[in-house]
Order: structure tokens, then sequence, then C-alpha cells
């Protein structure tokens, strides 16, 4: 795989509430339009995800897919939440990261994501698709967390 698209967002919340608002899979269909379901399928010891399945219907791209999480976090809510592919219909791979730092309006939130499917698509079509999901991603957990909800 080639290099990852990423975006940043500033979001006016303490990187805890981010991290909450990321680690509840089971409410990421109120929120993340694409997905229709999220069901943890296990956690570690700490109560954390390890994998979690979920239905995506992003127009072209409609899969049911198990992500593995990994949780480099600190009590605050600041570090990395890192996922990759464990088995999908469609994908061939998905990997990604969130990047929660303190910032002066509350936490900036970097997303790295890549993405392959097993269908032929052209790189600059990729790349592209990458962008409008991390944007969009971005912009839905800013309104999910700064809605307190």
């Amino acid at each position: 795989m080639s290099d990852s698209t990423s975006s940043v967002i500033e979001i006016a919340a303490p990187p805890g509430n981010v991290l909450d608002v990321i680690a509840d899979f089971e409410r990421y269909p109120e929120w993340a339009k694409q997905v229709k379901t999220s069901t943890v399928v296990s956690e570690d010891g700490d109560g954390w995800a390890d994998q979690v399945e979920f239905v995506l219907d992003a127009g072209a791209i409609k899969d049911r897919y198990v992500l593995e999480y990994g949780w480099d976090i600190d009590e605050d809510g600041v570090g990395v939440v890192s996922w990759h592919l464990v088995r999908a219909d469609v994908l061939k791979a998905l990997t990604g990261s969130y990047t929660l730092e303190p910032s002066a309006k509350g936490t900036k939130v970097t997303y790295a994501l890549e993405v392959d499917v097993k269908i032929p698509m052209i790189g600059m079509l990729k790349r592209k698709a990458e962008k409008v999901i991390v944007d969009t991603a971005l912009k839905e957990l800013q309104r999910r967390v700064e809605s307190g909800a």
C-alpha cells in the first residue's frame, strides 16, 4: 500500500471527551452516516475494544468488515487510537489512526487513513475517496463531540 491520506481538525472539547466518542463503537450509527451497524466483537482486559465489526454503506463501497484496534492513550485521552483490517468482503486493506493532542481550542485530532479495495481503482480516485472519507469522518466526530451527545 502507499502513503495514507490525513487531515486535521480542532474540536472544542478536552481529549478525554473526544476519546469517549471514538471508543463508543455501539453508537457510531447515530453519528457516522456511512456506518449502518457496529458491534464490539472482543475487548481487552481494560475494557477497550480489541475488534469491532462494521457494516458500511458508502455509496459505491458497501462492506461488512472487522477492525482490530490499538490504544496508545494516556489517562487524559491524549495519544493514538489505531486500527487495521482483520477481514472484509470488499476491502483488501484498511489502516488508520486518530491522534489526539491538547490544543488551545480543546483537542487537535489528526486522522490518517489508507484504504485498498479488491476491485481495481485508479490511485488518484482512491486518494480522492480517502480524502472525502477522512474529512467527513472528522466533521461528523466534531459535531458529535461538540453537541455533547
